[in-house]
């Protein structure tokens, strides 16, 4: 027995260790968008983020090998080291890796320089690229089956266009140091958008507003009240210049029986507007939000790159940065599903299909939900306020867009009253189709106002006049949303950069935003000069689209990126070489003398003009440090003598207020910029208030004091006070 058993302990089976197989390693660009995927891909990925660019050019120097085909100098950004030497670690370990930055020119270069770095530690490693437009499971795993080759072409064009901005941006910064003031800078694209700014400040300030009237009467028939505008006198178009043109008519017709005249009715259709693309999407949010174009873009990265839902994560929105309206059959199919089943009325027999643009990469999608089923209701309780209303105007534009027409019926009913001819007007809808599902994006335009039956000769009662007095307004200054709009009809910059040009001329103080427009500083104003009168070829706006296309023409396989930019660089540095000896410099000429004097050592200081604006600094410079804000007014409080001066928080790229010099023993502030008036009533200073009833106009800053008024009335007895103060 004992022969048996050891027979048998011999034969027993030993298990070997199973080892684990090696995981995949997928990167992407933000930990958020990390996040999302990892849930979708499970334990045999690991997902990373590179945080944007690892690798980029020289922030000292050139970087670029003029010599030698415009060659890049590619360097581990500052700060970045860490986080590359933790993504090569992780892909020693790991059987593959793809590359999931974002599916556009920034992407590709993003996913270009960590597979050089990976592949330059890790010979043999396979290494693959993976695109999606949005960040669904499904979406997710479809990509990690259809791994590709990475787009050189696409790099390329990024580089050309990186290395076109660095050899203009490092040629006139220099020559803006030398001329106006060191530590300026000019961009390629950006200068261009600054030039159409200032144009546009030129236009606003050459206008010449002229007076005119308007004359509204009240009518009622019965319980029915409705108003009508003057828009006839004796036979003629009514144009009322004046306030005794408006009392000739008042009173001509004044006791005139008041009858229905000819009514005339008129249908018309009104078609859903296409899904958004980015620049509609940052035009709209805007408009009807009133959010920046940097808070839009903030806002739409959240949405793509994933919510929490209940127990999912998942990305409500598509890829954000398109130009396109271009929907996917997949995305088709399921929102004509979910309106057969909630508004089958308002489906039509085929899908609504809409054109893009032909100057559109229509490198993505349009943007819109990636769910339909998630409605604005059904997810307000996991998105914030904000989120909640870019979410709700994305889903509405998206669905509204596969929804059948509206009919909208109109009435223009005259009313004669002696010599005067009023009109009526009133519609309402008949077929509200698309309208059904209007909610955040519905105008005042889109609001019905109706008329009683009515009928021609028969008599209603006059109520009485309201006159009112309006100015012809010249062009308007732009707008987050309006200066996009020129920068895609003129085919400058692209979806991913409209944002950051406004941001751009705003951190670099060549432009304030005021009452939500944007107004060139002084600043500013010079650096257009110089650039216009200097290089107008390069901050033309012609050209920059030119340059535009170029890149994509690179990004097509059209065209050499090397052979592009030595047609370009050549003429230009020649250009920046002369005007370097010739330009006379006005280094100073914004300074300004004045009567204050400074505590520190009793010389005049002078008004220069910094990073931020204006500031005040001791002409014993540099003997003598000194430097203070520029008073603009004095402090209301009656125990303090301090002064109003401009602050910002966060180290001067915070928002601009308004506080005590005093401070912190006065802690008194305002977000309402002073002006050099005073309050006739209280004596505390005026400030600039703006609303889209009144415009721009000046009140009281003193909360107990009801002072308010238009800036044309008393400005003679302001400013008269304001002297004698």
């Amino acid at each position: 027995m004992a022969t048996v058993k050891t027979a048998t302990a011999a034969k027993k089976s030993v298990k070997a260790k199973k080892v684990p197989d090696k995981p995949t390693l997928v990167i992407v660009e933000s930990p958020a968008k990390a996040k999302t995927i990892e849930k979708y891909l499970g334990s045999s990925y690991v997902v990373l983020a590179s945080m944007g660019h690892l690798i980029d050019l020289p922030k000292s120097r050139l970087g670029v090998d003029v010599e030698h085909d415009f060659q890049p100098e590619y360097l581990t950004i500052r700060g970045k080291a860490k986080l590359l030497k933790e993504l090569l670690k992780a892909a020693k370990k790991s059987k593959a890796v793809l590359l999931a930055s974002d599916n556009d020119r920034e992407g590709e270069a993003i996913s270009f320089h960590i597979r050089g770095a990976l592949a330059l530690k890790n010979e043999g490693l396979d290494i693959k690229r993976i695109v999606f437009n949005e960040i669904t499971p499904q979406a997710i795993r479809d990509a990690v089956k259809e791994p590709r080759t990475l787009d050189e072409d696409k790099v390329n064009a990024q580089k050309a266009r990186r290395v076109l901005d660095r050899l203009v941006g490092y040629n006139l910064s220099p020559l803006l140091w030398k001329k106006v003031k060191n530590g300026l800078s000019a961009g390629r694209v950006q200068s261009v958008a600054l030039r159409i700014i200032c144009e546009r400040e030129a236009e606003v300030e050459s206008f010449i507003p002229e007076e005119y009237w308007t004359l509204e009467a009240d009518f009622k028939k019965g319980r029915y009240a409705f108003q009508g505008e003057l828009v006839s006198w004796n036979g003629v178009k009514a144009e009322l210049k004046n306030e005794a043109e408006v009392k000739v008519i008042t009173e001509a017709i004044e006791g005139a029986p008041c009858a229905v005249g000819e009514i005339k009715d008129s249908e018309r259709i009104v078609r859903p507007k296409p899904p958004f693309t980015t620049s509609k999407l940052q035009q709209t949010a805007a408009n009807r939000l009133g959010f920046t174009s940097k808070k839009t873009m903030q806002i739409a990265q959240q949405l793509y790159e994933g919510i929490n839902i209940g127990s999912t994560r998942i990305g409500l929105i598509s890829y954000m940065r398109t130009d396109s309206v271009r929907v996917s059959d997949v995305a088709l199919k399921e929102v004509r599903t979910w309106l057969g089943e909630h508004f089958p009325a308002e489906l039509p027999a085929e899908a609504n299909v809409y054109s893009t643009d032909k100057k559109a990469q229509d490198a993505h999608e349009a943007i819109r939900p990636t769910m339909i089923t998630y409605t604005p209701e059904s997810i307000k309780e996991y998105l914030n306020k904000d989120q909640q209303k870019l979410y709700g105007i994305i889903w509405e534009r998206f669905v509204a867009s596969q929804m059948t027409p509206a009919k909208q019926r109109s009435t223009a009913m005259d009313v004669n009253a002696g010599a005067a001819i009023f009109r009526v007007n009133a519609s309402r809808l008949v077929e509200k189709g698309f309208y059904k599902v209007i909610k955040l994006l519905a105008t005042k335009e889109d609001k019905e106002s109706t008329l009683p039956e009515m009928r021609a000769g028969e008599e209603l009662k006059l109520e009485g006049y309201r006159p009112e007095q309006h100015f012809t307004q010249g062009s308007a200054r732009f707008t987050d949303a309006s200066i996009i709009k020129v920068l895609e009809e003129k085919g400058i910059g692209r979806p991913s950069t409209y944002a950051p040009i406004i941001s751009v001329l705003l951190e670099r103080y060549y432009v304030t935003r005021e009452n939500k427009q944007l107004v060139p500083t002084t600043l500013g104003r010079k650096i257009d000069e110089i650039l216009v009168g200097s290089f107008p070829d390069v901050v033309d706006s012609g050209f920059t689209a030119g340059m535009e296309s170029m890149l994509d023409d690179v990004e097509d396989s059209k065209r050499d990126w090397v052979a592009a930019i030595s047609q370009f660089y050549g003429p230009f540095k020649n250009r920046v070489d002369g005007i370097m000896e010739t330009l006379q410099s006005v280094k100073g000429s914004l300074d300004e003398p004045t009567d204050q004097v400074c505590e520190k050592c009793g010389k005049p200081m002078v008004k220069k003009l910094g990073r931020f604006g204006f500031f005040l600094a001791c002409s014993g410079f540099p003997t003598c440090k000194n430097t203070k804000s520029i008073p603009l007014a004095r402090c209301p409080r009656p125990d303090c003598d301090g002064e109003i001066v401009a602050r910002r928080k966060s180290k001067g790229r915070g928002r601009e207020f308004y506080g005590c010099s005093k401070y912190p023993e006065c802690d008194f502030i305002t977000y309402f910029k002073p002006t050099n008036s005073y309050c006739p009533k209280c004596n505390w200073f005026l400030v600039e208030r703006f609303d889209k009833k009144r415009g721009s106009y000046k009140a009281c800053i003193n909360p107990a004091c009801d002072y308010l008024h238009s800036q044309d009335v008393q400005d003679g007895q302001e400013e008269e006070h304001a002297v004698a103060d």
